[in-house]
């Protein structure tokens, strides 16, 4: 079985009905998509106080079709005064495990500078719809060391299970560098509320910036957005080697990921999911992509 069924994949775009440009809305970094009995689910970072999530909170939307969304309201605010994510709630990643939904997401330091520091939380629910819980251990995974490559900011979860456990992949910066010297790290729990503990002290992939992970034949794939537009794929999970380059590449994806935590032998790839659009002179918002980045044979 080869790894891809196309040498380099193709992307076509198309509204998402509903959550296309709005005047004086910011909808940017949206989940993974899910679907529950016959309704999928997006979660995504949504503010009216600019185009960035630095000062946003967690809402989310459902789909009959997956083109047409009808947006459902907050999922999770910011904290009260004092608390951790005071400042924000954004990039949010969606686990559900044992019939138990998680939705993780990212806060900043308060006040916000580019100095800041970023930590990832989550709540849990018993329902997509919430309502959501913050859990007490929060945050569930912070920046390392100076001398680490997350030593500045941890952000951007997104979540597999396997192996009967629960695998956080998560973008990391140093401190003192760009973001464009983002990369890519690795965190797993036996629990799917944590703790969450780093693979190593190096990153998993040396580049990136969004991150989408998904089970793929025996291993996983990862779509990396910057240091080159890339596919990369590891039969481990861990061990990652770029498999292409990519002319393009939807901006911040989410994708629909129908076997992402049954912890399945041989993954099934994606097809399709919601990404986001950074117009030049409007507000971020959300649309469509679909592809073919299943298993060859």
């Amino acid at each position: 079985m080869t790894i891809f069924s196309v040498s380099e994949p193709a992307f076509v775009y198309t509204e998402a009905l509903g959550l296309g440009p709005q005047p004086g809305i910011t909808r940017r970094d949206p989940s993974d998509v899910i679907r529950v009995d016959d309704t999928y689910y997006v979660w995504y970072t949504r503010t009216d106080r600019g185009p960035s999530g630095y000062d946003a909170t967690v809402w989310y939307a459902t789909s009959l079709d997956g083109h047409t969304w009808s947006e459902q309201g907050e999922a999770v605010a910011r904290g009260a005064p004092g608390e951790w994510d005071e400042q924000s709630a954004f990039t949010p990643g969606i686990l559900l495990a044992d019939e138990v939904y998680y939705l993780f997401y990212t806060s900043v330091d308060r006040p916000f500078s580019e100095a800041a520091h970023t930590a990832i939380g989550a709540a849990v629910a018993d329902s997509p719809h919430g309502p959501w819980v913050k859990l007490e251990g929060n945050p569930v995974l912070e920046p390392g060391p100076v001398e680490r490559f997350d030593s500045h900011r941890v952000d951007d979860s997104c979540l597999i299970a396997r192996g009967g456990e629960y695998w956080l992949y998560y973008k990391g910066r140093q401190m003192g560098l760009s973001p464009a010297e983002t990369k890519m790290g690795l965190a797993i729990a036996r629990d799917p509320a944590g703790p969450y503990v780093k693979v190593s002290s190096d990153p998993v992939i040396p580049c990136g910036h969004e991150v989408l992970v998904w089970p793929h034949g025996p291993g996983v794939a990862c779509l990396v957005s910057m240091g080159p537009k890339s596919l990369w794929y590891a039969e481990d999970g861990i061990e990652f080697g770029m498999v292409c380059e990519l002319s393009d590449r939807p901006s911040a994806p989410g994708a629909y990921r129908p076997d992402a935590f049954d912890g399945p032998t041989r993954g099934q790839g994606i097809c399709w999911g919601i990404c986001q659009v950074c117009p030049p002179d409007a507000r971020p918002y959300l649309a469509r992509f679909d592809c073919d980045l299943t298993p060859g044979h």
